[in-house]
């Protein structure tokens, strides 16, 4: 972590303030920045302006979205000014952060779509009575050339690919669109329009981020501090939370689902998951680490309260409470869940009174297609009535199929009718 103490007159309160809302960063430049401001704000009676821009590319959030918006909530309980900036002007141009080729573009009407759904999810962590609500749209969709030009000129090409997704596709002749190149630049003006004192962000957005300090600068305002959050590791312990990858937790997922995807994390990922996603204290976070440590506590007993945190804060304690009953029945006392699908056994799989297994899951809607069955039978991630299949060539007997229970993975339950 960065950012250093840059006086000793500093008063207490506001170190301790310092130290909490550095906690779960990875960056805070330029180093010493944010305490000074902090300290500046406490004496001038100023809250900061922490500005937060999010372009609205798709209609859900997952938890890896929400560390960032933890952090808002955060300055926000301390009085703070929360700044969300939906993106729907720039979420036209398209983000080029980690991106080896151009970004597809979203039609107006998909990013307002969009816009509508994530403020709504936002508002499970943000006070939004109290957020400043805006959208670039305001003032990028009104942007004369002139003004273009004299954004542009705030930024050098060789400044630009220094940037490591550009330098990289610029190496191996990837093409990079002007487009692109305006993206940095429009963020950047956010911050102009917005008079921001702080941004936040995540670790892939740092070039965009440092890319306002100049450009404030450029138009006459003191230049923004950053704090950058760390990109959460998805449940499969090794990419970075993706619908893409498949391995993310949705926030409007439904109680038990999100449960038991908490609950198929590493245990690798369970002290870094407290600290980023549940708002918990340092004290609170040291605490559970020296517990795991000692033995004291088990993983498996960590795990299910962190699972319990989570969908209490995204949906309630009775629905937390629910969903640990279920996963309990289900998984330690190896039981079925007590509502489940039951659907009538599909005719078109029916050949001469058998079932090839790959064929129902396919029409069962427990597999994409034929083949990702046949995987998931011969991984052993299939039972039916109980007892697992490993055999992908298997034909079943409908007779034996109907009342019968087919599992796929961990959490997936329909019954034959």
């Amino acid at each position: 972590m960065k950012g250093g103490n840059t006086s000793e007159t500093i008063p207490s309160a506001v170190r301790e303030e310092y130290e909490d809302l550095l906690l779960g960063s990875v960056d805070a430049l330029p180093e010493g920045e944010l305490l000074r401001q902090l300290a500046q704000a406490r004496a001038q009676q100023r809250p900061l302006r922490v500005k937060l821009g999010v372009d609205p590319t798709a209609p859900d959030i997952h938890l890896g979205h929400t560390v960032v918006l933890r952090k808002l909530a955060q300055f926000q309980s301390y009085g703070h000014t929360a700044v969300l900036i939906i993106g729907d002007y720039t979420g036209k141009v398209g983000d080029p952060s980690g991106r080896s080729k151009t970004r597809p573009s979203l039609s107006d009407e998909e990013l307002q779509a969009n816009a509508v759904t994530y403020v709504e999810q936002a508002a499970k962590l943000l006070d939004m009575e109290k957020v400043e609500l805006i959208r670039n749209s305001d003032w990028l969709g009104s942007l004369g050339m002139d003004e273009v030009l004299r954004l542009s000129a705030t930024v050098t090409v060789a400044r630009m690919l220094e940037r490591d997704d550009f330098s990289k596709r610029y190496r191996t002749n990837e093409p990079i669109s002007m487009l692109e190149f305006m993206y940095p630049l429009l963020q950047g003006y956010d911050s102009v329009a917005v008079k921001a004192d702080l941004e936040l962000g995540g670790t892939d957005q740092k070039f965009n981020l440092l890319m306002g300090r100049p450009i404030m600068e450029a138009y006459g305002l003191p230049a923004q501090s950053i704090l950058t959050v760390p990109l959460l590791v998805g449940t499969d312990g090794e990419q970075k939370m993706s619908k893409s990858y498949g391995n993310y937790v949705g926030v409007n997922d439904p109680p038990e689902e999100m449960f038991g995807k908490i609950m198929s994390i590493p245990d690798s990922l369970m002290l870094v998951y407290w600290s980023l996603l549940t708002g918990a204290k340092r004290q609170e976070i040291d605490d559970i680490g020296r517990r795991l440590s000692s033995g004291e506590y088990h993983p498996a007993a960590a795990k299910r309260d962190l699972a319990e945190r989570l969908v209490t804060l995204y949906c309630s304690e009775d629905a937390a409470r629910d969903a640990r009953a279920q996963f309990d029945r289900v998984f330690r006392q190896k039981d079925n869940p007590e509502e489940m699908q039951s659907v009538s056994l599909p005719q078109e799989v029916v050949q001469a009174g058998k079932v090839w297994l790959p064929r129902l899951l396919t029409a069962l809607g427990l597999a994409r297609s034929n083949g990702e069955a046949k995987r998931l039978i011969e991984q052993g991630g299939v039972k039916v009535g109980g007892a697992p299949v490993t055999d992908s060539g298997a034909e079943l007997e409908t007779d034996a199929l109907r009342g019968s229970v087919v599992q796929v993975g961990k959490r997936r339950f329909v019954r034959i009718d």
